[in-house]
């Protein structure tokens, strides 16, 4: 270390800086390098084909699943998504699938490799870094902003996405809904519906790419999602603490700073190894730039004791520098805060992740525009918004804009508050659905209807501009209306329901919530060859309609109308021959209605196009046992049950089917598996096929 003592102290240029993502250090010469200039990155490189690699194949997973869902391949399934947040399915509902397993190997490396999946694997990192390299090839360097308490937020999302739920339901939930018991636990390989838990569509997409990627890292830094958006990491960032691979140092070290001033994760690379032989910051991605640029090559990723066992610093700790005061922080705090809550789910279109982004830059705007007002001179990036007390040109249009943009966000609070007191009134009324459109008068109790009335204000209010509301985009209105309509069901006001939905449907075309709804408000005003009509209509030309279709089918039975219903269902097959929902429904009907053979036929069929789907192997034991083959319907059932063991309903009539063989022990077994289903569940009524 003394050869640094006498070493010429260099600075990098402005433009070498911005290409190679520097920040603003002071570099020294060295034995190898004597100019100061920091070599490029071998491995910037390789981790970029490496996370293109990554992007390429959950792109390839997206179109197996949708070539399969276009061909019927495999059933239209494909693999459960591999992705972290699935593991939700776990802590929520007891589902064990491939993103869980995933995301549990991921986290158990981390305590061998450290932080190395955010580095190596993730595509919102890809995304930042492809982000920062075109900003940079304009001339643009993404400086990091630096905050004590924003640091933790992180963390707090992935308690609230992965602990809360588990605690909400032990320990809360028996005291305040009892009714919420744990379901035991499934397993969950494969999957239908590959985009259920995602809730982005397209009109989200592209928004989200522009926050989380280049908003988060010209506003944050060049890992600014990482570091104050992204749940997963509040997880791998304490586990880092832990992990026996790290970054170290051999006696080779000059102290030059090239290392640091290639870390786009922000970590003062050369003060930590000089005092602790090591990197402990937990930021630290472990993306290899700082060893492939060491001009001594004196840095290596190696195992050894984890940052928790450090020890002293040899000489001082590293002093973090932040760009906020302790007042700032607080305050800065609630505003994230504040923000966060306004825009998550306004519209029913911004995520969680998405929302966490976009409180992260409006809050660093906040700051920005604090300090603009309080500072006699703020620099942002290359403009320089105001000068010794005098507001410049660029200071008035950047004033404006963070003005409105806040403006939007109060908005955005309004709405999203309307929408949630609306909910919390809703949830209020709880007139069962059969009775509401039952046809008969049942009014509700004065306290129900005054929730109901309060529902329909502030649902009201947040409907769009057009609609009598104060919204400013339409995206959720179908879900808005929806809810009104049932809730002006609820009161028995079905005129005023019924002129909600057609005119819903008039706005927005069909949609399955509207059609099926004024089905419903017909039926509860009686008008049922109406409303059968209708179902026929729109399920003839909408064949994706499941959902109504099972209501319509439903009522057929319950009117005895099912060769109305056999013959709906057969024009939908006429002109969607794979249809496996309407080829199950259908051969239910006709084993129902005593047309065996070609009920047996159709289950045949949907079996060879869905071979692992438990109740089409249990329908066509329904229909061997209604021919009398008895030995065929044990042998369909056992299928079923391979794939279903949990399966109350199929456990009962296995032990119907073994009863007619004589096999009563054996029935008896599988009666008592019923009955402790039945006991682990009792919410659980036994199944009925619709």
């Amino acid at each position: 270390m003394a050869a640094s003592q006498t070493m010429t102290k260099h600075h990098c240029t402005a433009s070498d800086l911005s290409q190679r993502g520097a920040i603003p250090l002071p570099v020294l010469a060295t034995a190898h390098h004597p100019t100061g200039t920091i070599r490029k990155s071998k491995s910037g490189k390789r981790r970029a084909v490496v996370l293109a690699t990554v992007q390429a194949l959950i792109l390839a997973h997206v179109v197996l699943w949708l070539l399969s869902r276009k061909y019927g391949w495999w059933g239209g399934r494909t693999t459960t998504p591999i992705e972290p947040s699935e593991s939700m399915e776990f802590v929520k509902h007891g589902v064990v699938n491939a993103g869980l397993i995933f995301f549990v190997l991921a986290l158990l490396s981390t305590l061998i490799f450290g932080r190395w999946f955010c580095g190596w694997g993730c595509h919102v990192v890809m995304l930042q870094d492809l982000c920062s390299w075109m900003m940079k090839k304009m001339g643009v360097r993404p400086k990091p902003f630096r905050s004590r308490l924003l640091i933790y937020v992180p963390l707090v999302l992935a308690l609230y996405m992965f602990v809360w739920p588990v605690f909400y339901r032990l320990a809360i939930a028996p005291w305040i809904q009892p009714d919420l018991v744990w379901p035991g636990f499934s397993v969950q390989w494969t999957t239908t519906e590959f985009w259920k838990t995602f809730p982005y569509s397209w009109l989200i997409v592209v928004p989200f790419l522009g926050i989380c990627g280049f908003a988060a890292v010209y506003f944050l830094g060049s890992k600014g999602f990482c570091t104050y958006g992204c749940p997963y990491g509040g997880f791998f960032a304490p586990l880092d603490e832990f992990a026996v691979g790290r970054i170290r140092v051999t006696d080779a070290c000059e102290q030059c700073g090239h290392c640091t001033a290639v870390c786009t994760s922000n970590v003062r690379v050369h003060e930590e190894v000089r005092e602790y032989g090591m990197v402990v910051d937990p930021g630290c991605m472990k993306c290899l730039d700082c060893v492939s640029v060491c001009p001594n090559d004196a840095l290596y990723f190696g195992f050894g004791k984890p940052a928790q066992l450090k020890g002293p610093a040899k000489t001082k700790p590293p002093k973090r520098k932040y760009d906020l005061t302790w007042p700032e922080e607080i305050t800065l705090s609630v505003v994230f805060l504040w923000v966060f809550l306004s825009v998550r789910g306004v519209y029913g279109l911004v995520p969680m992740l998405m929302a966490a982004g976009i409180a992260g830059v409006i809050t660093y705007l906040a700051w920005k525009l604090w300090r603009l007002v309080r500072t006699p001179s703020v620099r942002f990036h290359q403009f320089q918004l105001k000068y010794n007390g005098s507001l410049r040109r660029p200071g008035w249009l950047f004033g404006a804009s963070v003005a409105l943009l806040l403006v939007l966000t109060a908005h955005s609070g309004a709405v999203s508050a309307a929408f949630n007191l609306a909910q919390y009134h809703g949830r209020r009324v709880t007139m069962p659905p059969e009775i509401t459109f039952s046809g008969a008068a049942v009014r509700m109790p004065e306290e129900m209807t005054a929730h109901a009335d309060k529902a329909l204000r502030l649902y009201r209010v947040a409907s769009t501009i057009g609609e009598g509301g104060i919204g400013l985009a339409p995206f959720w209105q179908s879900e808005l209306d929806m809810r009104m309509a049932k809730l002006l069901s609820a009161k028995l006001e079905f005129a005023q329901a019924e002129s909600l939905l057609r005119r819903a449907l008039r706005r927005d075309g069909r949609r399955e919530v509207y059609c099926a709804g004024l089905a419903w408000v017909l039926r509860a005003q009686l008008r049922l060859p109406e409303a059968l009509a209708y179902y026929a209509q729109v399920l003839t030309d909408e064949l994706t309609y499941t959902s109504m279709l099972d209501d319509y089918l439903l009522l057929c039975r319950q009117e005895g109308l099912l060769d109305e219903a056999i013959e709906v269902c057969r024009r939908r097959l006429e002109l969607d021959p794979g249809n496996l929902h309407t080829m199950r429904r259908l051969s239910l009907l006709l084993l129902d209605t005593g047309q065996i053979d070609e009920g047996a036929d159709l289950v045949r069929r949907t079996i060879d196009l869905d071979p692992d789907n438990p109740t089409d192997h249990s329908t066509l034991a329904l229909a061997f046992a209604q021919q009398g083959d008895y030995q065929r319907a044990y042998e369909a059932m056992t299928r079923a049950l391979e794939l279903a063991p949990d399966d109350i309903r199929m456990n009962r009539e296995m032990a119907g089917l073994l009863q007619a063989l004589g096999r009563s022990d054996e029935a008896q077994a599988y009666l008592d598996r019923a009955r402790q289903l039945q006991l682990l569940d009792p919410h659980t009524a036994p199944g009925h096929r619709h």
